[in-house]
């Protein structure tokens, strides 16, 4: 009976496993009012840049394109150039350090707009510039009741709680889906806010488009809780008792048989003793 129960409370059923499951036809006006997309996250002090600078006089942005160089060898004065964009870290003061231009500030800024920014610093020295700037490095992190645990990097510039749970395999049947925690580093702080991937709110939520370096973990429902090595102990320890129980009502009735037939035999040579 105790092993049933076990089993019985191990079940996940269908309404627990649905994303979602709020959603109606009905419900997609209320949401729009409250959904704002985002074009795409920002930029913030530890990310690193690749900027890109182009024009029709290419000696006069060659110091802003600096290759990346090394030495073929020890004791060796030759130089190899590798024609490889070098990066640029944004420090805590949410600037880069370009050649020539020197620092630039571009925290808060989108790609475009951090291209704008070093376009305008540019123009005083170079006619028509044309300016790419690229994040890499940008990522999540996904953890807990997931199939593949690990980093998501954000390709396109915007990455929502969805994607990267979906890049990360989804969750296992374990996972609880109404209780997602996304910690977030924001302003020096760590902000922390529980997700339901079951509500039509998590489209109103700031959380809902992630931010790189977010954090994502899945809780384990109480099914992953019983399901662990605690409850093959219980079981191993409920089946002893059983046995043990059993061994004992078996001896306990075999001696009453036994006693019993003694006292059967006893009571019918009584009565033939009295016959006689």
């Amino acid at each position: 009976m105790a092993v049933s129960a076990i089993c019985a409370t191990s079940c996940v059923t269908q309404k627990q496993m649905t994303y979602l499951r709020e959603v109606t036809s009905a419900s997609a006006d209320s949401i729009n009012n409250r959904f704002h997309s985002i074009s795409e996250i920002v930029i913030k002090p530890g990310d690193e840049l690749t900027v890109f600078v182009s024009a029709l006089d290419r000696e006069a942005v060659a110091p802003y394109n600096l290759p990346t160089v090394s030495y073929n060898a020890l004791n060796n004065s030759s130089v190899q150039t590798t024609p490889m964009l070098q990066t640029h870290r944004v420090d805590e003061e949410g600037n880069i350090e370009m050649p020539v231009l020197g620092k630039i500030h571009v925290e808060g800024l989108k790609r475009g707009e951090a291209a704008q920014a070093i376009k305008a610093a540019l123009e005083k020295q170079v006619v028509n510039p044309m300016v790419q700037v690229n994040m890499i490095g940008a990522k999540v992190t996904v953890m807990g009741e997931v199939q593949h645990p690990g980093q998501v990097s954000i390709t396109n510039g915007r990455l929502t709680i969805l994607d990267a749970l979906s890049v990360a395999g989804d969750l296992t049947p374990y996972g609880r889906r109404d209780n997602v925690l996304v910690t977030r580093e924001q302003d020096g702080k760590l902000e922390f806010a529980r997700i339901n991937l079951t509500s039509e709110d998590i489209f109103a939520s700031p959380y809902y488009y992630l931010q790189q370096n977010d954090v994502i973990y899945v809780s384990p429902n109480k099914v992953r809780a019983i399901s662990s090595t605690n409850a093959g102990l219980w079981i191993s320890m409920i089946s002893t008792v059983a046995s043990a129980a059993t061994v004992i009502v078996t001896v306990v009735n075999s001696s009453q048989n036994k006693s019993n037939r003694t006292s059967n035999q006893s009571s019918n040579q009584g009565q033939n003793g009295s016959g006689n």
